[in-house]
């Protein structure tokens, strides 16, 4: 296994997945706040669930993400 190649291959997902993770939370809850089903000082239940295939991996992180 060459190091390099799987620390820049594994960071450049981790940098995918919390871009476009952080933007998707953000137009949801924006959205839920526009359309009145949110006040905006809520803390809401989050959970991510990672897997990788091949090596039989799966990782839940469970948060609550204060608005407010």
């Amino acid at each position: 296994m060459n190091e390099d190649v799987f620390n820049t291959s594994l960071r450049g997902f981790l940098k995918k997945v919390g871009i476009t993770s952080q933007r998707e939370i953000e137009k949801a809850v924006r959205d839920a706040v526009a359309a009145g089903r949110l006040k905006g000082n809520e803390k809401l239940p989050a959970k991510m669930v990672l897997t990788v295939g091949g090596v039989s991996l799966t990782h839940e992180i469970t948060e609550e993400i204060e608005l407010g």
